[in-house]
């Protein structure tokens, strides 16, 4: 039995243990015991807080394994990416550079500070024990922030966008930082990726050239380090493509990993989800029906699982008195249900970055 459910204060060294385990390390999810807790007192207020816009709150998440009584997964939302600091990335772009005397027409790909996806709701800080990748749990916990999301827009931006890691190469070093970021700090990547965590990233654009990078004189590494992900997000990627992401022509300026942007009421967990009153029935006599994910409308006690997308003749969602109990509905109460299948990835760029 899985349930994705907000953070609480007991949850604090199963954060720490994800944090520690996270491959690669993220910059927005510290092994740091002040920055956690910082970070779940910060959801609980969000989570107490009445808004009718977003700002500065942030929501954490945490998957639990009931059967084992361990919490094994964590994933937050930033309801706007720039409320506190300003959210830097890199925008790919082209320059051209001409000369009719001497007959040259050149185009140079470019890469320009930029802090537009700061007004973007990010999903962030996901962290998932090594047991459970690859199975259900990974996108449940993913997309159960979307279910969170659906149900209450006015709290999140129209676009929202996901930053993933971006690729290593075999010594744990990031040849886009290497070529980049460390001529101007002098640290290594692991190292600026602790100390971006624990404060911000902000203090990392303060420092970096203010004026465009031309690609031709970064190393062929940083190059083709550009808009690729880590190895391990991969599956990551793809699932997000499929639920409606598009890739930007933003990437991230320590790492140079993609960025991906979606429009909220576009995306296949906000726009194929439907409420449901619930129906009891005992899991022995519910028909086969395609998985789904089921959440609850209760803002802090928000629940989300994996359950059967099992409907009566009249439109009642079936559900066993566990699944209920797990959700904190009673027969009769209305559930959001979305279909966990997600069509065909298409990986293309945003139409309006082209």
């Amino acid at each position: 039995m899985l349930v994705v459910r907000p953070v609480q204060p007991r949850d604090l060294p199963a954060l720490e243990r994800l944090a520690g385990s996270a491959t690669p390390r993220l910059t927005n999810l510290p092994a740091h015991r002040d920055r956690l807790e910082e970070r779940i007192a910060r959801s609980t207020r969000a989570l107490a807080r009445e808004v009718d816009f977003p700002d500065d709150e942030a929501y954490t998440f945490v998957l639990e394994d009931l059967e084992l009584g361990e919490v094994v997964g964590t994933a937050s939302i930033r309801a706007q990416a720039g409320a506190m600091d300003a959210y830097y990335t890199y925008r790919q772009e082209t320059l051209i550079h001409a000369s009719q005397q001497l007959n040259v027409r050149r185009e140079v790909q470019t890469l320009s500070l930029s802090h537009e996806t700061s007004e973007t709701t990010l999903l962030c800080a996901l962290s998932l024990d090594a047991r459970y990748k690859g199975t259900s749990a990974e996108s449940l916990l993913r997309r159960a922030r979307l279910m969170f999301i659906a149900q209450y827009p006015e709290r999140f931006a129209s676009i929202l966008a996901v930053a993933f890691p971006g690729y290593l190469d075999a010594e744990g070093e990031s040849p886009f930082w290497n070529s980049v970021g460390r001529h101007f700090f002098a640290r290594g990547f692991q190292e600026i990726n602790l100390l971006a965590g624990v404060r911000s990233k902000s203090f990392i654009a303060e420092v970096m050239p203010q004026f465009p990078l031309y690609l031709p004189l970064l190393t062929p590494q940083a190059r083709a380090a550009i808009g690729r992900e880590h190895p391990d997000h991969e599956g990551a990627l793809e699932e997000m493509l499929g639920e409606g992401f598009v890739r930007s022509r933003h990437v991230d300026i320590f790492d140079g990993g993609p960025v991906v942007r979606g429009e909220r009421d576009r995306l296949q967990s906000v726009s194929q989800a439907s409420w449901h009153p619930v129906r009891l029935r005992p899991g022995n006599v519910l028909p086969d029906a395609e998985p789904a994910l089921i959440a609850n409308q209760q803002l802090g006690g928000f629940r989300c699982l994996v359950a059967r997308y099992a409907l009566s003749p009249t439109g009642q969602l079936m559900l066993t008195p566990e699944h209920a109990a797990l959700l904190g509905v009673e027969e009769g109460r209305a559930v959001l249900a979305a279909p966990l299948a997600l069509p065909s990835v298409l990986d293309e760029f945003d139409e309006g970055e082209t």
